[in-house]
């Protein structure tokens, strides 16, 4: 009974993602599949019905666990860790590795090129999901990479490299449980310390603009309303409110916030007593320009006065505790390839700028994180129906770095990735977030005991 409830606890802490990946590395263990990935627990039964899971021989569940780059919950559930164990082929592994690398606009190409499986097989299957149905079309198997190689030659030539490392037979590294038992020594190196994360994680503040018709009193700056940020705040996805929820912040949502409303509230959010707290965040959706953000009255607010409220002087409560600022918003008119002046949006398209905002320089202060949406002068883009590219794949991968203690410049730096990958249809529009930072420790958000939210996925072919 201890051992299922063990199973439980560790089914409640897998996202579906996570469960999805767990059934495809099971594929050759089990006689067959699960019938539904809306929980572990099915794969847990099968898995014990077969006699490959049990409280006498746990090895295959911390191999899973460790495959998918979760110890974490091997120590949450207490579990007496056996020797190193290599149940699982190392094909599945390779595939599972490559799942994880391919972005979602590279996983678009792989269906458009895959002309001999049927299109509506393909259909909101994620990657795990076509390497399956490539496996049941007999075009991969464990002997036969070759059709992937091509496709990968088209669509990410980088991954051929994973292939040619399996080809030579031992691509992998395997986990030292011995050294795995030390968790601190093993996932965090010793040069660096981590800011403590022992109290209440703190305030999220989110500023979010929709609503810029009192703009329209301000002549010089007219601007749109930014379609699409309702999912970025939370009315339907959940995205900031729900991740930052479950990583134990405090969250506090102000909508259509004019210049002088920003200023009060982060004057007010300095001049509370933040002792208890463990760190502070804020997250800035709005229009902007290089170094400001627009409050929806058309007026600018310049983000240095806004850093300044926060700072040790003004905010002694928050000294040497990590101090993070997202802003979703532009720094200038300019795409990073081509151009669509500020105000002017093609009512065909769903993808739309927040033209125009910032550069961090003010003078350096400590133990603070400003992650901007995109490079000095250049545009940030909104899906208006899935929300903004950054803040969407900051949210994601949030969800998916946390539970294997990856530092938050770790993760923004696959952010990075993500969204400098993305594109609208025309495959014309490009964005590069940039952080700043004068962190002095690492941010490693506690893994939190609940289940990842669900926030859905964003495209990176935004058409």
């Amino acid at each position: 009974m201890d051992f299922q409830k063990a199973l439980l606890e560790v089914g409640k802490s897998l996202s579906t993602d996570e469960v999805e990946a767990l059934s495809f590395l099971c594929t050759d263990i089990l006689s067959r599949k699960p019938v539904t990935l809306d929980g572990a627990s099915n794969l847990f039964s099968l898995l014990m019905k077969e006699d490959r899971l049990s409280a006498g021989n746990p090895q295959l569940l911390v191999e899973l666990l460790l495959t998918i780059q979760r110890p974490v919950i091997l120590q949450n559930i207490k579990l007496s860790l056996p020797s190193p164990s290599t149940l699982i082929s190392p094909y599945r592994k390779l595939l599972y590795r490559l799942s994880e690398q391919i972005t979602e606009e590279e996983l678009g190409d792989m269906k458009f090129l895959l002309k001999d499986i049927p299109r509506r097989r393909l259909e909101q299957k994620t990657t795990l999901g076509v390497f399956l149905e490539m496996e049941h079309m007999d075009l991969i198997n464990e002997s036969s990479l070759e059709y992937l190689e091509t496709i990968f030659k088209s669509v990410c030539p980088v991954l051929n490299e994973e292939i040619r490392l399996f080809r030579k037979g031992n691509p992998f590294i395997i986990i030292d449980i011995h050294q795995m038992r030390n968790m601190t020594f093993y996932f965090k190196p010793h040069v660096l310390c981590d800011y403590p994360m022992t109290g209440k994680r703190g305030i999220c503040l989110i500023v979010d603009n929709f609503d810029f018709s009192e703009s329209y009193k301000n002549l010089t700056n007219t601007l749109r309303n930014r379609e699409g940020t309702k999912f970025d705040r939370g009315k339907f996805m959940y995205a900031l409110k729900e991740v930052f929820g479950w990583l134990g912040y405090e969250v506090d949502i102000h909508v259509d916030y004019n210049a002088d409303q920003i200023k009060s509230l982060f004057t007010r959010i300095g001049q509370q007593d933040h002792s208890q707290y463990d760190s502070l965040v804020c997250c800035i959706l709005s229009h902007g320009m290089e170094g400001k953000v627009y409050g929806v009255d058309g007026k600018l607010v310049e983000i240095k006065l806004l850093i300044e409220c926060i700072d040790g002087e003004n905010c002694p409560s928050l000294i040497e505790k990590p101090k993070m600022l997202f802003i979703q918003a532009c720094q200038g008119c300019k795409e990073q390839y081509p151009v669509q002046p500020d105000g002017i949006e093609d009512e065909t398209t769903r993808i739309f700028a927040d033209a125009k905002i910032a550069d961090l320089r003010s003078p350096v202060i400590a133990d603070l994180l400003v992650g901007m949406s995109t490079v000095p002068d250049h545009a940030s883009f909104r899906d208006k129906f899935c929300g903004t590219w950054y803040i969407q794949s900051l949210c994601k991968n949030l969800i998916k770095c946390v539970p294997r203690r990856v530092d938050l410049v770790s993760i923004l730096t696959k952010v990075n990735f993500d969204v400098s990958g993305m594109t609208d249809f025309s495959r014309r529009r490009k964005q590069m977030p940039q952080p700043a930072f004068s962190l002095r420790k690492r941010v490693v958000f506690p893994v939190p005991e609940k289940r990842p939210p669900e926030i859905g996925a964003l495209t990176k072919d935004n058409s």
